[in-house]
């Protein structure tokens, strides 16, 4: 993998930095222009760098492998987290190589499950700030501070409020890591380039009381703004993106039960935005699914789905598996009617009266249920879809309900990170005694059952928002629809292999996401230029066309 990316040198995007903009000391403390050790003889005449490295000239393979020896020192995820933030911190390419040289090593370590604790530490581990902070008490000067970013063309803002980062709560402008790492798996899983990505963390205030007494907390030192104030907030700041940065798409992340669902819904028409915690997570899971069937035999009209789990993940995977559904010839009422929900009050059902405009598609007409494993018997769901964040939910009665009551049932325990899973696959399988088919958030390690090695697959975001990102940025789309994201769940189930299925697997292995990423993102733009959603015109040659924009890591 590594020599297949540094032969392909000549792909690197001219619009990177290049050593003939730098010189000396600034040219080395720039990380997207540094080459380290690895700069020329003549390019440190050229460029004032000699004495200012050791005198040896190294390859890009001779870097990584420092680079693998240093990390192997590490004893801890979080100290391998802060080698690679301050690897991309000095030396962006070597990063990207390092990372894309062993996806299914590094992703877990830049994203979940590790990103969870350096959001918790956060203010504690940060060297050196990255991304922008949008603090509301500069609100009426958004736009200002958007033009300090030195980028002038930003395509990707992956923006967070700090809310609800993953199953952690409310952890402020801590919630930065969850930008950061999003947008480097932009880059390293679908070779969205990196200089067109920015991170922006909005700053509304905290309730988190530890983090309001910790000496070291970064952020404003109040209680969140809510109501009409944060509406107004988050009005300035799409309006400011699209000012500043036109053809930017924003990925909302990680915002709390009560905004995610009504700011995807008040701009999703008006600009070019999606949010990740709903169809992202929608969009992998309905790739699981349609991987799982091929195991289990069947097809997607005859499916019934149940969360545990009732906010926008699961309402937003309920909606499009729905419209999945229709697609394959389903009647809308019968395709609602396979989704049911269940939150911490139990079945939701018509007879409710705490719901959301979000769940209310989903309340059927059913007696009361309090008890998941009674809902399980009850309502015969052939898959239940874990997304309540709550650890160990899924306990031994409810997956012997579903073994009972299907050959092969469907297990997803969703939540990440690894603590707030609700099975571990081991649980899956042997409760199931071998017949689950199974797919996790959070990464879980191969199970030995009866004789049978089974490779737990996760069903993370990271196989959907990176490829529908490329799709975005060679298409310039104007809008993102529920349809792109079904064109990716179906072209991701598609890479799936008979010989995946056969280990358990039922999406592809992270070693090979790259590839993958591409080959979803190929469709994605297709059905964007077929639909008139692109905003440049569809190349003759639209493979050649997307691999022109593709960045690949080298000097």
């Amino acid at each position: 993998m590594i020599s297949s990316l540094l032969s392909q040198a000549s792909s690197k995007l001219s619009a990177v930095p290049t050593a003939a903009n730098l010189h000396g000391v600034a040219l080395l403390h720039d990380p997207h222009a540094n080459k380290s050790t690895a700069f020329t003889p003549g390019e440190r005449a050229q460029l004032g760098l000699i004495g200012l490295l050791p005198e040896q000239v190294e390859t890009e393979q001779a870097q990584i492998q420092r680079a693998l020896q240093q990390i192997a020192l590490k004893t801890t995820d979080l100290g391998r987290y802060i080698y690679l933030t301050s690897l991309l911190d000095t030396n962006e390419t070597l990063y990207y190589q390092l990372l894309m040289s062993d996806p299914a090593r590094f992703i877990p370590l830049v994203y979940t499950p590790t990103v969870g604790e350096a959001c918790e530490k956060f203010d504690q581990i940060l060297r050196r700030p990255r991304g922008l902070y949008l603090p509301i008490s500069r609100k009426g000067h958004l736009k200002e501070i958007l033009r300090n970013w030195p980028e002038s063309d930003a395509r990707f803002i992956v923006v967070t409020d700090g809310e609800r980062i993953l199953g952690l709560g409310d952890l402020g402008v801590n919630g930065m890591g969850i930008p950061i790492g999003k947008l480097s798996l932009y880059t390293a899983c679908a070779g969205v380039p990196p200089q067109l990505t920015l991170p922006i963390t909005l700053d509304v205030g905290t309730n988190n009381e530890s983090l309001l007494a910790d000496d070291l907390y970064l952020g404003l030192r109040q209680r969140r703004v809510t109501g009409a104030q944060y509406d107004e907030f988050i009005e300035e700041f799409v309006t400011a993106v699209q000012e500043v940065f036109p053809r930017a798409c924003i990925q909302f992340e990680d915002f709390a039960f009560t905004h995610a669902a009504p700011i995807l819904t008040r701009y999703r028409d008006r600009v070019c935005c999606f949010n990740d915690d709903i169809q992202g997570t929608a969009g992998v899971a309905l790739a699981g699914i349609l991987a799982a069937l091929r195991v289990t035999g069947g097809s997607l009209a005859d499916q019934r789905f149940l969360f545990l789990g009732g906010g926008t993940a699961g309402a937003g995977i309920a909606g499009l598996l729905t419209k999945a559904m229709m697609q394959a010839g389903v009647a809308e009422q019968d395709a609602l009617g396979a989704n049911w929900l269940y939150d911490k009050n139990g079945l939701i059902h018509a007879g409710r009266t705490d719901l959301v405009d979000f769940q209310k598609p989903f309340a059927h007409e059913h007696a009361p249920i309090d008890d998941f494993a009674t809902a399980i018997e009850t309502l015969r769901p052939t898959a239940i879809i874990g997304v309540s964040t709550v650890g160990k939910a899924f306990t031994q009665p409810v997956i012997e309900a579903m073994a009972r009551i299907n050959e092969r049932p469907i297990i997803f325990p969703y939540s990440n990170p690894t603590s707030h899973s609700e099975c571990t696959a081991e649980e899956a399988y042997i409760w199931s005694e071998g017949r689950a088919v199974f797919a996790s958030g959070s990464p879980f390690p191969p199970v030995q059952y009866k004789g049978r090695t089974f490779v737990p697959g996760q069903g993370n975001n990271v196989y959907i928002f990176p490829a529908l990102g490329m799709a975005i940025y060679a298409t310039e789309a104007k809008r993102v629809t529920d349809e792109m994201i079904i064109t990716a769940a179906h072209a991701l189930a598609a890479q799936v292999t008979p010989s995946d299925l056969e280990t358990g697997l039922i999406y592809p292995p992270q070693s090979s996401i790259f590839e993958t990423s591409l080959a979803v993102a190929r469709e994605v733009a297709e059905f964007i230029f077929d639909q008139g959603l692109a905003g440049v015109p569809r190349p003759d040659d639209l493979d050649a066309y997307m691999e022109a924009k593709v960045y690949r890591p080298a000097y």
